[in-house]
């Protein structure tokens, strides 16, 4: 868990400084930066989506995953919490709030990083690659927040909820997971970061958060075939 709190810590702390930054930073210059690390998801989906052995794989668990999540209604249920957190903290600061929660809740909770280093945490007591994770999140919460608002700070909640989880339950499904397995759960993870990229940069909404549960298909889907 000490990793997980390590990365928590790091997102409040780039939280809170962009909020002091983000008045003084121009709305033109805010919308480019925003644009740019867009660009820079999309690369990082990429790396990690090309590093699946098995596409077909990949291609039946974003299907099943997106059936599953659509049926769940995820998507329709964190817009709900992003209204409702924007209503209850901050009424003023308009749609970006609940688009500040659901976008840097993805952006932190879904890839590879977050999935290895939870594991590797609850495993080997290895904190290495979420202490490098912390980092990356900690600047780009400074971003996000300067860009989309305070919403950013409360996607601490879920990264705690979830790393925390997955480092709880690791040792669990320990055997289950087979160096294939985590690589395909990567795979599939850089799938929906490269969503999330394309939303950042995009009118058009892709439904990233329907697509959650298509991170854990590779699991059963081995177990399947």
């Amino acid at each position: 868990m000490i990793g997980t709190l390590v990365n928590m810590a790091a997102i409040l702390a780039g939280g809170l400084l962009g909020l002091l930054l983000r008045k003084g930073l121009p709305e033109k210059l805010r919308n480019t930066v925003m644009l740019g690390m867009g660009l820079c998801v999309i690369m990082i989906g990429l790396k990690g989506a090309l590093g699946t052995g098995n596409e077909m794989l990949v291609i039946l668990s974003v299907v099943a995953g997106g059936i599953i999540g659509v049926l769940l209604k995820i998507e329709e249920r964190l817009d709900r919490l992003g209204a409702r957190l924007q209503k209850r903290f901050s009424s003023a600061e308009g749609d970006s709030f609940g688009k500040g929660f659901v976008t840097a809740t993805l952006m932190y909770c879904v890839g590879a990083m977050a999935i290895v280093g939870s594991m590797d945490s609850g495993l080997r007591g290895d904190h290495s690659t979420l202490f490098a994770k912390s980092v990356l999140d900690g600047v780009s919460s400074v971003i996000l927040t300067g860009t989309l608002g305070p919403g950013v700070l409360l996607s601490a909640v879920p990264v705690l909820i979830y790393q925390g989880g997955i480092a709880l339950l690791a040792q669990a499904v320990e055997p289950l997971l087979s160096d294939r397995v985590v690589t395909e759960m990567s795979a599939v993870g850089g799938v929906l970061i490269l969503g999330i990229g394309l939303n950042m940069i995009r009118k058009d909404h892709i439904p990233v958060g329907d697509l959650l549960p298509a991170v854990f298909m590779p699991l059963l889907l081995t177990l399947i075939m």
